[in-house]
């Protein structure tokens, strides 16, 4: 099944159904199920201003599958539907306007937890027999 790793919280925030769009700059035709790895490597900003949540935050490890249903180029319309949908969560899109980072949004849903197993993460999708 592929994979893809993520910084923490945002990690977590997917799997707790916060977060229902990972950012990347590049696209894909890609849909389907895909697990979400929690790699090693902290956004340490972020996890501030996620503390009040309580939530634990694993790292190096796979916590969660979804489903990649759409990659949607990032601009000013997607920036205010992700402003009405949760400030917080997608602030850093969301203060970035057009000329300054032109990414992706890949959609996830039916975001189901799963038992955690260790894992060494890799860049962009990667492949893991589960």
């Amino acid at each position: 099944m592929k994979a893809i790793t993520i910084k923490q919280p945002w990690a977590t925030l997917i799997m707790e159904g916060y977060k229902e769009y990972e950012f990347r700059t590049w696209k894909t035709k890609y849909r389907g199920e895909i697990l979400i790895h929690a790699g090693k490597s902290l956004d340490k900003k972020a996890m501030k201003r996620f503390e009040h949540l309580n939530l634990e935050y694993p790292v190096g490890k796979i916590i969660a599958k979804a489903t990649i249903t759409d990659c949607i180029k990032v601009d000013d319309e997607l920036r205010n539907i992700l402003a009405r949908k949760d400030p917080l969560v997608y602030q850093g899109v969301i203060s970035k306007s057009s000329k300054d980072w032109n990414g992706y949004g890949f959609k996830l849903e039916n975001i189901q937890k799963i038992e955690p197993i260790n894992a060494n993460g890799k860049l962009s999708f990667w492949d893991f027999n589960i």
